[in-house]
């Protein structure tokens, strides 16, 4: 390893150069006590200038940055820019198999551009984790896992394929094969180093373990005292070619924790809480850290759970320093005593060992009494909207009146009449002894007393010939899924004696819930057999149906044909209750329009209600063998009962053994035919990896940037449209442009799998960008889904945005798009953006945007842009049917960024008569320099290219 390949100080302006032993082992460090100011600066900021330090170089990082970074006022405003050069990559297959594929075109390019291939090549460590393309076809039943593991490689072997050629073509990248683990776990069970060292010209260094992500939670290794977060995976790519990040220096938030958490309160009452807090707070583009004497008695899991919901309250990063709860968590999860002692050594020496006498200056201060937690839940559309428990069904029957269609007065007569029990009162319906109809149970949903007008029952008869009662609000998804929690010991052993305890009294899941167990490693159903609680589990229908992200990334898999049926026959509004980190509108199934966030001791609550229209404090979950009722509360385990389980079950030989081989896969893996090369072979038949046309007639000199002239406006959109809406991940419409794309490649319905699964297809996701079913484009009046007007028409038809753009594209017409507040909030999904630039969309003018998302339009050559403070596009009086001019870009031609660009809306024949144009200066949204950088190159990608050749 030399030095060119591994960016280290070359000026050393600070005198920090140093070194230190720990083990036995002499390293060489960088001494951040050498700077003004280290002192009292936030751990997280502690981290960024040591890097600043090692990576010296006077151009890109200077002495004056690493001064500015000692001397940091947290109360300013973000105003220096500065280079962080993250450790290493980590990523997972929806977003990693795109960063791969662009890879392997750069290679292509480099050596068209008369470079050398190879110099396109990881220079920080990469690993990738399989866990985001597993689906829970199968659930219910003990093959469950095997069979979705085998249809997991009859959909995705071509992508796995490539990603073992990656894995052999790349030097320093790392592939985590399928049906391991969910990838923010393995992070921090067993990737994370928390002490990094790398050997560079024959000695050895040691420095923070720093890392970027191709998924927004990556922030879930921040509770292991590791500064990361997620990144669209155009900066990823260009991490791992050695280009620096370029950012301000954030402001800074103090969490204080104090007190203990409540018997009954869970660690994910705790985190939607502070997502709660810090969304009301605003923390968007700032890190949030958590100190105080209360740290120490915070578990590092259930700081790696709160770390993990960061993009939920908006922060960059959201992070605990280390302690000896960090060596514990190392000593448990298998690392070596050599690694602990070093992560000991060097965080004490460097002053990143957390001492609560120390408060370091912050720029805002928030604080937390544990003791005040309650049970809660989020939803039905966005993490943040907490509920507390107590009142979840107040204010589901709040909620449901925005989702239910209305009922017509006789339906719930009309089946009580044919069902012989009172409409007022209806109950479980024996069926006649003579024949063979089995018991047919009503959802509570009924029996709670939802107004006539919102309840719609519905019968519904199962394959095995079962029949019950379907109706608004039934729970029709359990699924216990998602780093989040399942990464949680504590959480996952309560709801382990939960099913347990509902077990041994006889009580069992709903039979319209579609119950899932889709943990985040192995290590957790280890823990689940040693502990005795995988058949009380199994009872109640909570079978392992895949180790990956499963439900929470939309990979919920059907619903049985019956009930899917029943609820779309039928307009019926049902829900989903997932242990997860995301619930927006048509993510976790096209067939369920309420989604909510719980813990997954309330996850196994629900299923056995079946309903959220229930109140657990005065509704019985249903009857032991005395006939007595059961509450919740009857079977919620004590805190005491939960520890002694983990101890009694949990301990570090599982890890051990687990992750032994975790780079070397099942038989499956291991026998899959891998291409080989330098150079990427690409089949031109394949739909799941194809080469895409970022670099087609790239020169090695950028074309000069131009302004925007008479684009159309493609969408016009609302608040808090995620990428989710913007790049769904979930299931493809046969009658979509992307349906009917694989329908014309000779691709049968049944072998679509997901818009995520295919992301390494260009062609699919052009389609499917804004093809979420729940997105609103207000263009169109009542129309929910992929649509727009097609101003190309001579009446503005509606049409499929995919067709709509290719037919501006035709015309050389230039798109906008308008958008509200938290523009591209979610997911750090750079197909998002990739989509909106290969659809011809030059600009995107919001009301505000989420920190990846923005980035990720830079890195892709659109520009994003704001409305002036206060205002959006309807309150300035736009419409969308306008003719959009924006001048004023071109001064980045001479290398200045303007703070606004001058917006023109000039009124069509689409418009209203008598309109007047329309003007207004928009706020640019290209924030430093190496932004600026990337924008005129037309994209990141495009500039590391040039840099390299």
């Amino acid at each position: 390893m030399t030095a060119k390949e591994f960016p280290l100080s070359t000026i050393n302006s600070f005198g920090a150069e140093s070194t230190i032993k720990a083990a036995d082992t002499e390293y060489r460090v960088w001494r951040i006590d050498q700077v003004e100011g280290h002192e009292t600066l936030p751990f997280s900021l502690k981290v960024l200038l040591e890097n600043l330090l090692r990576t010296e170089d006077g151009k890109n990082v200077t002495k004056e940055q690493i001064a500015a970074l000692g001397a940091w006022k947290p109360e300013s405003d973000p105003d220096t820019e500065i280079q962080f050069t993250p450790g290493r990559v980590i990523m997972q297959d929806f977003t990693g198999v795109p960063c791969i594929v662009d890879l392997a075109t750069m290679r292509e390019a480099v050596g068209e551009l008369g470079g050398d291939p190879t110099k396109i090549n990881p220079l920080a460590p990469a690993e990738l984790v399989i866990d985001h393309s597993v689906i829970a076809d199968l659930f219910g039943q003990p093959d469950a896992f095997e069979r979705n593991v085998e249809l997991e490689y009859e959909r995705n072997g071509e992508r796995y394929q490539f990603l073992r050629w990656g894995q052999t073509a790349f030097d320093d990248f790392k592939v985590v094969p399928p049906g391991t683990g969910i990838v923010h776990q393995v992070n921090i069970e067993h990737l994370a180093r928390v002490t990094m060292t790398r050997e560079v010209d024959g000695v050895l260094s040691a420095y923070p373990d720093t890392c970027v992500g191709t998924d927004s939670h990556t922030t879930m290794v921040n509770g292991l005292g590791v500064l990361g977060w997620g990144v669209g995976g155009i900066e990823a790519e260009a991490a791992m070619l050695g280009q620096p990040v370029s950012m301000l220096i954030p402001r800074v938030v103090g969490f204080k924790l104090t007190g203990e958490i409540p018997t009954g309160v869970t660690a994910t009452d705790v985190v939607l809480t502070i997502t709660d807090m810090l969304r009301q707070h605003g923390v968007v583009g700032k890190f949030v850290e958590f100190y105080g004497e209360g740290v120490a008695s915070v578990p590092l899991a259930n700081r790696a759970t709160i770390g993990n919901m960061s993009p939920e309250f908006g922060s960059t990063a959201a992070i605990f320093p280390i302690d000896d709860v960090t060596l514990d968590y190392m000593r448990l999860t298998g690392r070596s005593e050599e690694q602990i002692a070093l992560v000991e050594t060097y965080s004490k020496e460097q002053k990143l060992w957390h001492d609560s006498s120390v408060e370091p200056r912050f720029s805002e201060y928030l604080e937390l009494d544990l003791s005040t937690v309650v049970p809660s839940i989020a939803g039905p559309k966005r993490p943040q909207d907490r509920i507390e428990l107590t009142r979840a069904k107040e204010q589901f029957s709040s909620d449901i009146v925005n989702y239910a269609s209305p009922s017509t007065s006789n339906e719930m007569a009309d089946l009580a009449s044919k069902h012989s029990f009172p409409a007022s009162d209806p109950g479980a319906v024996p069926g006649d002894e003579d024949d063979d109809t089995r018991e047919v149970h009503i959802n509570s949903g009924v029996t709670a007393g939802l107004p006539d007008h919102l309840s719609k029952p519905v019968e519904v008869t199962s394959a095995d010939g079962e029949k019950f009662v379907l109706d608004n609000g039934a729970v029709t998804i359990a699924a216990i899924t998602s780093c989040t929690n399942t990464s949680n010991p504590s959480v996952m052993l309560a709801a382990g004696l939960i099913a347990k305890k509902a077990a041994d009294l006889g009580l069992n899941s709903k039979p319209w819930v579609k119950t899932t167990m889709a943990p985040g490693s192995k290590v957790v159903t280890d823990y689940y057999e040693k502990a005795g609680l995988w058949g009380s589990l199994e009872a109640l229908g909570f079978y392992l149906v895949g180790y990956g992200c499963t439900t929470c990334i939309g990979n919920s898999g059907p619903l049985t044909d019956e009930i899917s049926a029943a609820i779309n026959d039928n307009d019926l509004a049902v829900t989903a209750v997932l242990s997860g980190n995301r619930n927006f509108e048509g993510r976790i199934n096209p067939d369920v329009k309420m989604n909510y966030l719980a813990s997954p001791p309330l996850v196994i609550a629900y299923a056995l209600a079946g309903t959220m229209d229930f109140d657990f404090e005065t509704q019985p979950l249903g009857q032991g063998p005395d006939g007595a009722d059961v509450f919740l509360k009857d079977i919620w385990p004590s805190a005491e009962e939960v520890q002694a389980t983990i101890d009694s079950s949990i301990d570090s030989s599982m890890f051990d053994e687990q992750y032994a081989s975790v780079f070397e896969g099942d038989d499956r893996w291991k026998n899959l035919e891998t291409p080989t090369g330098a150079v990427f072979e690409w089949n031109d038949e394949s739909t799941y990896v194809r080469k895409p046309p970022y670099f087609e007639g790239m020169g090695t000199e950028p074309e000069p940037v131009e302004d925007i002239h008479g684009a159309r406006v493609l969408a016009a959109l609302g608040d808090s449209v995620t990428t989710d809406h913007i790049s769904p991940a979930g299931a493809i419409k046969a009658d979509s442009p992307a349906g009917r794309y694989l329908n014309e490649h000779g691709v049968n319905r049944k072998d679509f799998n997901s818009y995520g699964s295919r992301r390494g297809n260009h062609e699919i996701m052009i389609r499917g960008t804004f093809a979420n079913i729940r997105l609103k484009n207000q263009l169109l009046d009542g129309v929910e889904g992929g649509y727009t007007r097609d101003f190309t028409t001579a009446e503005g038809d509606q049409s499929f945005i995919f067709d709509a753009a290719e037919n501006y594209r035709e015309q050389g017409t230039p798109l906008v798009v308008f958008g509200g507040k938290e523009y591209g909030s979610g997911s750090s999904r750079d197909w998002a953006a990739k989509g909106t630039n290969l659809l011809g969309v030059r600009a995107v003018i919001t009301e505000s945007f989420e920190r990846i998302h923005r980035s990720n339009l830079i890195g892709m050559g659109v520009v994003p842009l704001q409305f002036p403070e206060g205002q959006s596009w309807s309150s300035l009086g736009l419409d969308g049917t306008e003719a959009v001019t924006i001048t004023g870009i071109e001064q980045l031609n001479e290398g200045v960024t303007p703070k606004t660009v001058k917006v023109t809306a000039t009124p069509t024949e689409h418009s209203a008569a008598g309109r007047e144009p329309i003007e207004f200066d928009a706020v640019v949204r290209i924030d430093t320099p190496g932004e600026a950088d990337y924008y005129r190159n037309g994209g990141i990608l495009q500039y590391v290219l040039r840099s390299l050749v």
